[in-house]
């Protein structure tokens, strides 16, 4: 039987504990913290201070999106800068905050390169890395990596990088054969390993994969927002798959990103909007209640959409709302 969340592989990582337990609800953000509800790219002005407030405010995680190439059909760019460049910059600026990838596209990254990147951020953050995974949905950029014919097998290729990244942070010196990246041979081994020999490794969306696989193999489920009338039906298939493939009492965390409109008015009413929500805080408190009570650990909010200064959303946010869903460390 897999190991329960009281003596699981995690405890005692900072980066973990400090976002993850059951019948709980943390906050972060989707990085960058600032708001460009008009264009694909943020300005990225003040960002290590910003950061740095979250931090020192008491927010629970920072997910860096892994955008390789612009393409302006997606219109897009995410936080501009590599994500494990940049959140090992954000690990040297901040002390407490969980830092996450949201998510890196394990499909167009080599696997014992992932391992180097993923264990070296872990490493220099004292084990505040939590590594969420994908496999991509630009078919754009598989031509333009030299695998154009691999985009509608990603699925296969998705679950090969995971066994060899898995394989090159878990174990010294391993052997084994991948069928698309070559032979991994015992001759040779990654360095460093991750700071308690596992890296929490979080698979979002479907990636192509049955749930029964994702809640064997993943740490944990990383979703898209869905709504309060839907989350209940999918925060319960998780837990039922999780019981299923790992025994009762095992806890995989779920949790969800959204886009964000922060209204000024604290009554606005909860209006949807494309994968997200435009809400006074009040309303939002509901939201997240609503969510915490159906199954949800971890809400990540991304605030491109919304006109009003990130400053005063992220002060307004941990004045009223983080009080009712503090981090855990």
């Amino acid at each position: 039987m897999a190991e329960s969340v009281e003596n699981g592989p995690f405890v005692g990582l900072s980066g973990y504990s400090r976002v993850f337990a059951p019948g709980h609800l943390t906050l972060g953000f989707i990085l960058p913290l600032e708001t460009y509800p008009d264009g694909p790219s943020p300005t990225m002005k003040e960002h290590a201070k910003v950061t740095r407030l979250a931090d020192e405010l008491g927010f629970g995680a920072l997910w860096a999106r892994d955008v390789p190439t612009y393409d302006p059909a997606f219109g897009d760019v995410g936080q501009v800068f590599d994500p494990f460049t940049y959140l090992a910059f954000l690990a040297a600026n901040t002390s407490r905050i969980a830092l996450g990838t949201g998510s890196a596209v394990i499909t167009l990254r080599h696997p014992l390169l992932l391992a180097k990147q993923a264990a070296s951020v872990d490493r220099l953050s004292d084990g505040r890395l939590l590594l969420g995974i994908a496999s991509g949905d630009r078919a754009v950029e598989y031509p333009a990596f030299g695998i154009g014919d691999d985009f509608e097998s990603r699925g296969d290729r998705f679950r090969e990088a995971f066994d060899m990244f898995r394989t090159a942070t878990e174990v010294d010196f391993p052997s084994g054969r991948f069928p698309r990246f070559g032979e991994l041979t015992g001759g040779v081994d990654t360095i460093p390993k991750p700071t308690v020999r596992k890296i929490p490794t979080f698979v979002t969306g479907r990636s192509r994969q049955d749930l029964e696989w994702i809640a064997k193999h993943a740490d944990g489920w990383f979703f898209y927002n869905v709504g309060m009338e839907r989350v209940k039906l999918i925060t319960q298939s998780w837990i039922d798959a999780v019981s299923r493939v790992n025994g009762e009492g095992v806890f995989k965390p779920f949790f969800e990103g959204l886009f964000l409109q922060l209204e000024e008015n604290p009554n606005f009413p909860l209006t949807p909007i494309p994968a997200g929500l435009r809400v006074g805080r009040n309303g939002l408190i509901f939201y997240l209640e609503t969510l915490q009570r159906a199954g949800v650990n971890h809400v990540a909010f991304n605030p491109k959409p919304s006109r009003r200064p990130f400053i005063e959303i992220l002060h307004e946010l941990a004045e009223h709302v983080l009080p009712q869903f503090p981090s855990l460390n």
